[in-house]
Protein backbone atom coordinates (compact mmCIF):
# COMPACT_ATOMS: atom_id res chain seq x y z
CA UNK A 1 0.00 0.00 0.00
CA UNK A 2 3.15 2.35 0.27
CA UNK A 3 4.05 2.99 -3.40
CA UNK A 4 0.03 4.03 -4.30
CA UNK A 5 -0.07 6.36 -1.18
CA UNK A 6 3.57 7.65 -2.07
CA UNK A 7 2.45 8.10 -5.50
CA UNK A 8 -0.94 9.68 -4.79
CA UNK A 9 1.11 12.31 -1.70
CA UNK A 10 3.23 13.11 -4.94
CA UNK A 11 0.80 13.66 -7.10
CA UNK A 12 -0.93 16.61 -4.70
CA UNK A 13 2.61 18.02 -4.29
CA UNK A 14 2.71 18.37 -7.94
CA UNK A 15 -0.59 19.71 -8.11
CA UNK A 16 0.44 22.13 -5.28
CA UNK A 17 3.32 23.30 -6.48
CA UNK A 18 1.75 23.70 -10.07
CA UNK A 19 -1.62 25.48 -8.15
CA UNK A 20 1.54 27.74 -6.56
CA UNK A 21 3.35 28.38 -9.29
CA UNK A 22 0.79 29.74 -11.56
CA UNK A 23 -0.77 31.77 -8.75
CA UNK A 24 2.75 33.50 -8.74
CA UNK A 25 2.55 33.66 -12.36
CA UNK A 26 -0.52 35.51 -12.09
CA UNK A 27 0.67 38.22 -9.03
CA UNK A 28 3.42 38.88 -11.56
CA UNK A 29 1.04 39.93 -14.36
CA UNK A 30 -0.46 42.71 -12.01
CA UNK A 31 1.04 45.30 -10.02
CA UNK A 32 -0.27 46.08 -6.87
CA UNK A 33 -0.98 49.67 -5.73
CA UNK A 34 -3.04 50.78 -2.89
CA UNK A 35 -5.48 53.59 -1.32
CA UNK A 36 -5.87 53.98 2.53
CA UNK A 37 -7.98 56.16 5.22
CA UNK A 38 -10.37 56.30 7.72
CA UNK A 39 -12.83 53.51 5.90
CA UNK A 40 -15.14 53.18 8.77
CA UNK A 41 -15.94 55.40 11.78
CA UNK A 42 -16.56 59.08 11.81
CA UNK A 43 -14.50 60.05 9.24
CA UNK A 44 -15.27 57.51 6.52
CA UNK A 45 -16.61 59.75 4.31
CA UNK A 46 -13.36 60.90 3.23
CA UNK A 47 -11.97 57.10 3.37
CA UNK A 48 -14.77 56.87 0.45
CA UNK A 49 -13.95 59.73 -1.22
CA UNK A 50 -10.37 58.01 -1.50
CA UNK A 51 -11.19 54.49 -2.99
CA UNK A 52 -13.84 56.15 -5.10
CA UNK A 53 -11.23 58.32 -6.39
CA UNK A 54 -8.97 55.46 -7.00
CA UNK A 55 -10.89 52.86 -8.11
CA UNK A 56 -12.17 54.76 -11.11
CA UNK A 57 -8.35 55.77 -11.75
CA UNK A 58 -6.88 52.68 -11.77
CA UNK A 59 -10.48 51.11 -13.80
CA UNK A 60 -9.26 53.96 -16.61
CA UNK A 61 -5.56 52.79 -16.29
CA UNK A 62 -6.07 49.54 -16.84
CA UNK A 63 -8.70 50.08 -19.80
CA UNK A 64 -5.55 51.97 -21.47
CA UNK A 65 -3.34 49.63 -20.98
CA UNK A 66 -1.76 49.42 -17.61
CA UNK A 67 1.18 50.50 -15.89
CA UNK A 68 4.08 49.59 -18.10
CA UNK A 69 1.94 46.17 -19.63
CA UNK A 70 0.97 45.14 -16.74
CA UNK A 71 -2.67 45.71 -14.95
CA UNK A 72 -3.03 47.37 -11.52
CA UNK A 73 -4.47 45.71 -8.58
CA UNK A 74 -6.09 48.00 -5.72
CA UNK A 75 -5.77 47.05 -2.25
CA UNK A 76 -7.87 49.25 0.59
CA UNK A 77 -6.55 49.86 3.93
CA UNK A 78 -8.88 51.33 6.43
CA UNK A 79 -6.65 53.26 9.35
CA UNK A 80 -9.15 54.81 11.38
CA UNK A 81 -7.87 58.16 11.16
CA UNK A 82 -4.97 56.40 13.44
CA UNK A 83 -1.61 56.10 13.70
CA UNK A 84 -0.90 52.78 15.00
CA UNK A 85 -4.12 51.70 12.42
CA UNK A 86 -1.69 53.28 9.68
CA UNK A 87 1.40 51.81 10.66
CA UNK A 88 -0.26 48.33 10.84
CA UNK A 89 -2.21 49.19 7.50
CA UNK A 90 1.59 50.16 5.88
CA UNK A 91 2.63 46.87 6.77
CA UNK A 92 0.07 45.04 5.16
CA UNK A 93 0.51 46.49 2.09
CA UNK A 94 4.00 45.59 2.26
CA UNK A 95 3.00 42.00 2.58
CA UNK A 96 0.82 42.22 -0.54
CA UNK A 97 3.64 44.08 -2.37
CA UNK A 98 2.14 47.28 -3.25
CA UNK A 99 4.42 49.67 -4.53
CA UNK A 100 2.48 52.68 -4.54
CA UNK A 101 0.30 53.95 -1.62
CA UNK A 102 -2.20 56.78 -2.88
CA UNK A 103 -3.04 57.83 1.10
CA UNK A 104 -3.90 58.21 3.64
CA UNK A 105 -6.10 61.03 4.19
CA UNK A 106 -5.48 62.05 7.70
CA UNK A 107 -1.75 63.95 8.41
CA UNK A 108 -1.29 61.54 11.81
CA UNK A 109 -2.11 59.16 9.52
CA UNK A 110 0.52 59.99 6.40
CA UNK A 111 3.04 60.67 8.97
CA UNK A 112 3.30 57.62 10.62
CA UNK A 113 2.63 55.29 7.81
CA UNK A 114 5.75 57.62 5.52
CA UNK A 115 8.32 56.32 7.68
CA UNK A 116 7.58 52.35 7.02
CA UNK A 117 6.92 53.65 3.07
CA UNK A 118 10.30 54.81 3.09
CA UNK A 119 12.02 52.17 4.67
CA UNK A 120 10.72 49.96 1.92
CA UNK A 121 11.14 52.65 -0.85
CA UNK A 122 7.55 52.51 -1.85
CA UNK A 123 5.92 55.85 -3.31
CA UNK A 124 3.28 57.77 -0.98
CA UNK A 125 1.09 60.72 -2.60
CA UNK A 126 -1.53 61.80 0.08
CA UNK A 127 -4.64 63.00 -1.59
CA UNK A 128 -5.16 65.33 1.47
CA UNK A 129 -2.98 65.27 4.71
CA UNK A 130 -2.39 68.72 5.11
CA UNK A 131 -0.02 69.01 7.96
CA UNK A 132 3.40 70.91 7.44
CA UNK A 133 5.47 68.00 8.56
CA UNK A 134 4.15 65.18 6.21
CA UNK A 135 7.12 67.02 3.65
CA UNK A 136 9.01 69.52 5.93
CA UNK A 137 10.17 66.89 7.98
CA UNK A 138 9.65 64.27 5.00
CA UNK A 139 10.67 60.62 5.75
CA UNK A 140 11.83 60.34 2.45
CA UNK A 141 12.17 61.16 -1.13
CA UNK A 142 9.40 59.30 -2.42
CA UNK A 143 6.71 61.58 -0.24
CA UNK A 144 4.73 63.90 -1.66
CA UNK A 145 1.13 65.16 -1.58
CA UNK A 146 -1.70 66.83 -4.43
CA UNK A 147 -3.31 68.80 -1.56
CA UNK A 148 -2.00 72.54 -0.03
CA UNK A 149 -1.07 72.13 3.51
CA UNK A 150 -1.79 74.11 6.47
CA UNK A 151 0.80 76.89 6.87
CA UNK A 152 -0.83 77.98 3.90
CA UNK A 153 -4.65 77.24 4.85
CA UNK A 154 -3.85 78.49 7.88
CA UNK A 155 -2.46 82.09 7.32
CA UNK A 156 -5.36 82.27 4.80
CA UNK A 157 -7.99 81.70 7.65
CA UNK A 158 -6.14 83.78 10.24
CA UNK A 159 -5.42 86.74 7.82
CA UNK A 160 -9.26 86.43 6.75
CA UNK A 161 -10.44 86.69 10.21
CA UNK A 162 -8.01 89.64 11.09
CA UNK A 163 -9.18 91.68 8.01
CA UNK A 164 -12.85 91.16 8.52
CA UNK A 165 -13.27 91.11 11.93
CA UNK A 166 -10.88 93.36 13.34
CA UNK A 167 -12.82 94.07 16.71
CA UNK A 168 -14.42 91.05 17.48
CA UNK A 169 -13.39 88.42 20.08
CA UNK A 170 -12.02 85.41 18.81
CA UNK A 171 -11.69 81.90 19.62
CA UNK A 172 -9.23 79.33 18.57
CA UNK A 173 -9.99 75.89 18.85
CA UNK A 174 -8.46 72.60 17.72
CA UNK A 175 -9.38 68.86 18.01
CA UNK A 176 -5.50 67.83 19.05
CA UNK A 177 -4.76 66.08 15.95
CA UNK A 178 -1.99 66.91 13.65
CA UNK A 179 -4.27 68.28 11.54
CA UNK A 180 -6.17 69.86 13.60
CA UNK A 181 -3.56 71.67 15.91
CA UNK A 182 -1.28 72.40 12.96
CA UNK A 183 -4.52 74.56 11.27
CA UNK A 184 -5.27 75.96 14.92
CA UNK A 185 -1.48 77.01 15.22
CA UNK A 186 -1.15 78.25 11.90
CA UNK A 187 -4.59 80.55 11.78
CA UNK A 188 -2.86 82.04 15.40
CA UNK A 189 -0.10 82.86 13.77
CA UNK A 190 -1.27 84.73 10.73
CA UNK A 191 -4.07 86.34 13.48
CA UNK A 192 -1.55 87.76 16.05
CA UNK A 193 1.04 88.87 13.04
CA UNK A 194 -2.30 91.28 12.12
CA UNK A 195 -1.79 92.35 15.47
CA UNK A 196 -4.96 90.20 17.27
CA UNK A 197 -4.94 88.35 19.66
CA UNK A 198 -7.41 85.67 19.95
CA UNK A 199 -9.43 85.64 23.41
CA UNK A 200 -9.66 81.87 23.68
CA UNK A 201 -7.14 79.41 22.05
CA UNK A 202 -7.92 75.79 23.51
CA UNK A 203 -8.34 72.41 22.57
CA UNK A 204 -11.44 70.15 22.75
CA UNK A 205 -12.06 66.13 22.92
CA UNK A 206 -13.43 63.95 19.86
CA UNK A 207 -14.68 61.26 22.24
CA UNK A 208 -17.86 62.88 23.02
CA UNK A 209 -21.40 64.09 21.66
CA UNK A 210 -22.43 66.83 24.12
CA UNK A 211 -20.13 70.47 23.90
CA UNK A 212 -22.36 72.25 25.89
CA UNK A 213 -19.74 73.27 28.49
CA UNK A 214 -17.31 74.26 25.87
CA UNK A 215 -20.41 76.38 24.55
CA UNK A 216 -21.34 77.77 27.65
CA UNK A 217 -17.33 79.45 27.66
CA UNK A 218 -17.75 80.71 24.48
CA UNK A 219 -20.59 82.58 25.38
CA UNK A 220 -19.17 83.19 28.69
CA UNK A 221 -16.54 85.08 26.76
CA UNK A 222 -18.65 86.49 24.31
CA UNK A 223 -16.99 85.12 21.54
CA UNK A 224 -18.30 86.67 18.13
CA UNK A 225 -15.78 84.46 16.06
CA UNK A 226 -14.88 80.72 16.74
CA UNK A 227 -12.17 78.55 14.12
CA UNK A 228 -11.96 75.14 14.21
CA UNK A 229 -8.68 73.30 13.67
CA UNK A 230 -10.70 69.96 13.40
CA UNK A 231 -13.30 67.57 11.39
CA UNK A 232 -16.59 67.99 10.31
CA UNK A 233 -18.88 65.75 12.89
CA UNK A 234 -16.99 67.64 15.93
CA UNK A 235 -17.67 71.58 14.04
CA UNK A 236 -21.46 70.35 13.28
CA UNK A 237 -22.07 69.37 17.08
CA UNK A 238 -20.46 72.44 18.06
CA UNK A 239 -22.23 74.94 15.86
CA UNK A 240 -25.62 73.12 16.60
CA UNK A 241 -25.07 73.74 20.75
CA UNK A 242 -23.89 77.35 19.81
CA UNK A 243 -27.46 78.07 17.80
CA UNK A 244 -29.55 75.85 21.06
CA UNK A 245 -27.94 78.05 23.19
CA UNK A 246 -28.70 81.48 21.33
CA UNK A 247 -25.20 82.39 19.84
CA UNK A 248 -25.21 83.69 16.83
CA UNK A 249 -20.90 82.96 16.74
CA UNK A 250 -19.79 83.13 13.24
CA UNK A 251 -17.78 79.35 12.73
CA UNK A 252 -15.14 79.51 10.58
CA UNK A 253 -12.60 76.38 9.98
CA UNK A 254 -10.75 74.16 7.22
CA UNK A 255 -10.84 71.66 4.16
CA UNK A 256 -12.52 68.79 6.58
CA UNK A 257 -15.74 70.76 6.54
CA UNK A 258 -16.23 70.28 2.50
CA UNK A 259 -17.78 67.10 2.97
CA UNK A 260 -22.13 66.43 3.01
CA UNK A 261 -21.87 65.04 5.92
CA UNK A 262 -21.20 68.40 7.94
CA UNK A 263 -24.49 69.61 6.89
CA UNK A 264 -25.67 65.83 7.75
CA UNK A 265 -24.37 66.79 11.02
CA UNK A 266 -25.08 70.45 12.06
CA UNK A 267 -28.56 71.12 9.75
CA UNK A 268 -29.93 74.25 9.09
CA UNK A 269 -27.23 76.00 12.61
CA UNK A 270 -24.11 74.93 9.47
CA UNK A 271 -25.98 77.85 7.32
CA UNK A 272 -23.58 80.50 6.49
CA UNK A 273 -20.14 78.47 8.10
CA UNK A 274 -17.20 79.50 6.40
CA UNK A 275 -14.44 77.06 5.14
CA UNK A 276 -11.02 76.96 3.01
CA UNK A 277 -10.73 74.58 0.50
CA UNK A 278 -8.47 74.51 -2.46
CA UNK A 279 -11.08 75.59 -5.72
CA UNK A 280 -13.75 72.89 -6.39
CA UNK A 281 -12.08 70.67 -8.72
CA UNK A 282 -15.14 69.50 -10.00
CA UNK A 283 -16.20 72.82 -11.88
CA UNK A 284 -12.72 72.53 -14.17
CA UNK A 285 -12.55 71.73 -17.47
CA UNK A 286 -9.88 69.14 -16.72
CA UNK A 287 -12.30 67.43 -14.77
CA UNK A 288 -15.60 67.63 -17.30
CA UNK A 289 -15.44 63.88 -17.86
CA UNK A 290 -13.99 62.46 -15.10
CA UNK A 291 -16.90 63.98 -13.29
CA UNK A 292 -19.37 62.66 -15.84
CA UNK A 293 -18.03 59.60 -14.95
CA UNK A 294 -18.29 59.63 -11.49
CA UNK A 295 -21.84 60.89 -11.70
CA UNK A 296 -22.80 57.68 -13.88
CA UNK A 297 -21.86 55.73 -11.43
CA UNK A 298 -24.17 57.45 -9.00
CA UNK A 299 -20.62 59.29 -6.95
CA UNK A 300 -20.32 62.86 -6.27
CA UNK A 301 -17.09 63.31 -6.38
CA UNK A 302 -16.97 66.23 -3.83
CA UNK A 303 -14.15 66.77 -1.34
CA UNK A 304 -10.87 64.62 -2.19
CA UNK A 305 -12.41 62.14 -4.59
CA UNK A 306 -10.68 63.70 -7.76
CA UNK A 307 -7.08 64.27 -5.63
CA UNK A 308 -7.01 60.58 -5.19
CA UNK A 309 -8.02 60.13 -8.87
CA UNK A 310 -4.99 62.33 -9.63
CA UNK A 311 -2.49 60.83 -6.93
CA UNK A 312 -3.44 57.34 -9.10
CA UNK A 313 -3.04 59.03 -12.38
CA UNK A 314 -0.08 61.07 -11.60
CA UNK A 315 1.82 57.86 -10.15
CA UNK A 316 0.92 55.91 -13.44
CA UNK A 317 2.02 58.13 -15.56
CA UNK A 318 5.08 58.65 -14.22
CA UNK A 319 5.99 54.87 -13.59
CA UNK A 320 5.04 54.38 -17.47
CA UNK A 321 7.30 56.97 -18.58
CA UNK A 322 10.32 55.63 -16.32
CA UNK A 323 9.63 52.27 -17.43
CA UNK A 324 9.86 51.00 -13.83
CA UNK A 325 8.13 51.18 -10.51
CA UNK A 326 11.01 51.06 -9.14
CA UNK A 327 11.37 54.17 -6.34
CA UNK A 328 14.41 55.93 -7.97
CA UNK A 329 13.36 55.66 -11.20
CA UNK A 330 9.47 57.06 -10.49
CA UNK A 331 10.48 59.60 -8.20
CA UNK A 332 13.01 61.02 -10.92
CA UNK A 333 9.70 61.10 -13.33
CA UNK A 334 7.82 62.77 -10.72
CA UNK A 335 10.29 65.48 -9.75
CA UNK A 336 11.14 66.53 -12.90
CA UNK A 337 7.34 66.38 -14.42
CA UNK A 338 4.36 69.09 -14.52
CA UNK A 339 1.34 66.96 -15.34
CA UNK A 340 -1.52 67.26 -16.24
CA UNK A 341 -4.52 66.42 -14.19
CA UNK A 342 -8.06 67.24 -13.38
CA UNK A 343 -6.56 69.27 -10.52
CA UNK A 344 -5.03 70.85 -13.71
CA UNK A 345 -1.08 71.15 -13.84
CA UNK A 346 0.41 69.85 -11.09
CA UNK A 347 4.14 69.81 -10.38
CA UNK A 348 6.22 69.24 -7.03
CA UNK A 349 8.92 70.98 -5.51
CA UNK A 350 12.07 69.75 -3.80
CA UNK A 351 9.63 68.58 -0.53
CA UNK A 352 7.40 66.91 -2.67
CA UNK A 353 4.24 69.76 -2.19
CA UNK A 354 2.31 70.87 -5.42
CA UNK A 355 4.27 74.44 -6.56
CA UNK A 356 1.07 76.67 -6.94
CA UNK A 357 -1.16 75.49 -4.23
CA UNK A 358 -4.86 77.76 -3.67
CA UNK A 359 -6.94 78.39 -0.98
CA UNK A 360 -10.28 80.05 -1.53
CA UNK A 361 -13.69 80.61 0.57
CA UNK A 362 -16.54 78.15 0.94
CA UNK A 363 -19.92 78.97 2.55
CA UNK A 364 -22.68 76.57 3.84
CA UNK A 365 -25.77 77.78 2.24
CA UNK A 366 -28.93 75.78 2.66
CA UNK A 367 -27.22 72.44 2.57
CA UNK A 368 -24.41 72.85 0.22
CA UNK A 369 -21.21 74.36 0.60
CA UNK A 370 -20.06 77.02 -2.62
CA UNK A 371 -17.24 79.41 -3.14
CA UNK A 372 -18.10 83.04 -2.30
Amino acid sequence: MRKPITAALAGLTTAGLMSASLANAALAEEIVVATAGPMTGQYASFGEQLRNGAELAIAEINAAGGVNGKMLKLTVGDDRCDKDEAVTTANRFIEEGAVFVAGHFCSNASIAAAAVYADKNIVQISPGSTNPKLTSERAGPGVYRVSGNDDQQGAVAGAYIAANFPDKNVAIIHDKSAYGAGLAEEARKALNAAGITETIFDAYSTDRKDYTALVAKLRQESIDVLYVGGYHTEAGLIVREMREQGLETQLISGDALITQQYWEIAGPAGQGTLATFVPDPRTFASARDAVATFREKGINPEGYTLHAYAAMKIWAEAANAAGSTELDAVTAKLNATTFETVLGPIAFDDRGDVTEPAYIWYVWDSGEYRAL
